[in-house]
């Protein structure tokens, strides 16, 4: 099939069945972009906050290290509200315990590269201000953990495959139980 189509005036349009397959992916996309910035400017008034103030460097060595963690937890929050209820809403899972522990997870996974980054530049490079913790989290780190994250929840959390099997395993599941229930009510007659 062609990604292309050619219309009665003789221009050249996308085809549209290209377009209904990608375009959502597009849009998707664009919100998770979104609820990403949203994380990210959570992240980074909390890291600052705390950076200048409680977990200081100077009152506590290994306060950026912290500041990361307390950051993120606070942004991991934040996006999976967002991812939950607007970029992943068609796709999210009725277990919302268990789907906010797969997107915890995921997010721990992706907090542990600004962590690696962080500590890249503090202990193997020496570099110790504010400006270069904010490079090596919130820059280096963030684009690395962004696009792992966004892997790991288009993929895992809220794959359209898994929702598709878990669908059909209930489907089976209530199907079966209606099948038990019209056996037991033909055998008690």
């Amino acid at each position: 099939m062609s990604e292309t189509e050619e219309t009665d005036t003789g221009t050249v349009r996308p085809d549209s069945s290209f377009r209904a397959r990608w375009l959502p992916q597009l849009l998707q996309l664009i919100k998770f972009g979104a609820v990403g910035g949203v994380g990210v400017v959570v992240n980074f008034a909390v890291f600052n906050g705390l950076w200048l103030t409680v977990f200081n460097p100077a009152i506590m060595p290994h306060g950026p290290l912290l500041a990361t963690v307390v950051a993120t937890l606070a942004a991991i929050l934040v996006n999976w509200l967002g991812n939950r209820y607007w970029a992943f809403a068609a796709e999210r899972q009725r277990n919302t315990a268990r789907e906010g522990l797969e997107f915890f997870a995921a997010s721990l996974l992706g907090m542990l590269i600004p962590l690696m980054c962080i500590g890249v530049s503090r202990y193997v490079l020496g570099f110790h201000s504010l400006l270069a913790d904010n490079i090596a989290s919130n820059v280096v780190g963030l684009v690395l953990g962004t696009v792992v994250r966004y892997a790991l929840y288009k993929f895992w959390v809220y794959s359209p495959r898994r929702a598709a099997a878990r669908s059909s395993a209930e489907s089976a599941h209530g199907q079966a139980a209606a099948r038990l229930d019209q056996v037991s009510s033909t055998s008690a007659d």
